[in-house]
């Protein structure tokens, strides 16, 4: 993935080898991809940040502590660079990873840079993917979708943490955009129960998303983003 910007925060982690975000003069400030890049960027500073004794600290993942949210963000993205790749969503990755608390960092950087060359190509933009969870979308519409995924499990690690980030306007707004198409509607119940009949048999259910907590109109936009995904800020 990449973007005009490179974020450079200072590493308490094993020391990154490679840059996360280099630069794309081709790619516009509004495209899907360079907003993806700029939420990969603040996780980037955001997993730098860990301590390894806050690994088994809980997190607003209620199942995941600290350790298991930096595992599944890895996974994010895998699964963005699986859907990428065009692979059938029942076979993208599961958690599949647990390197030493010292080289998360790395870790999250190399999936970014595997990811980043398999969405190189503008075709992928336009190729259609069915999710897990049944809908059908386009590549630039999961990404956006993810952009979410990424920043919200950014704010769960920053929240669970300590960490008080500036959070980039720009990838909080295509993360809201994002949701707000997939999960227009507060209650979540009837989508949920639809697409749990619709699955194959023998395949695995959990909601991926909780209902939407209420929150003043005025609230920060990152607040009003992780409300809509069901957290109270």
């Amino acid at each position: 993935m990449t973007s005009s910007v490179v974020h450079t925060a200072p590493m308490t982690n094993s020391q990154p080898t490679t840059a996360p975000l280099p630069t794309a003069p081709s790619l516009s400030e509004n495209d899907p991809r360079t907003l993806f890049a700029l939420a990969v960027g603040q996780g980037s500073e955001l997993i730098a940040q860990v301590r390894p004794n806050q690994m088994t600290l809980p997190t607003p993942c209620t199942d995941m502590d600290v350790r298991d949210l930096l595992a599944h963000l890895v996974m994010v993205l895998e699964r963005v660079d699986a859907a990428g790749q065009g692979q059938d969503s029942f076979t993208w990755p599961g958690r599949n990873t647990d390197p030493a608390d010292d080289e998360w960092t790395q870790t999250w950087l190399d999936a970014a840079h595997r990811l980043q060359a398999t969405w190189t190509d503008d075709g992928v933009l336009a190729m259609s993917t069915t999710t897990p969870w049944g809908a059908t979308m386009s590549g630039a519409e999961l990404l956006t979708l993810y952009t979410n995924e990424v920043v919200v499990h950014s704010w769960d690690l920053a929240s669970a943490t300590g960490q008080t980030p500036e959070w980039d306007e720009r990838a909080v707004g295509a993360a809201w955009r994002g949701i707000t198409a997939q999960l227009p509607d507060a209650d979540r119940g009837p989508v949920w129960d639809a697409t749990k009949a619709a699955m194959p048999p023998g395949i695995p259910w959990a909601a991926p998303f909780a209902n939407a907590v209420a929150i003043a109109a005025d609230a920060p936009s990152i607040h009003r983003l992780v409300a809509w995904n069901g957290r109270t800020p």
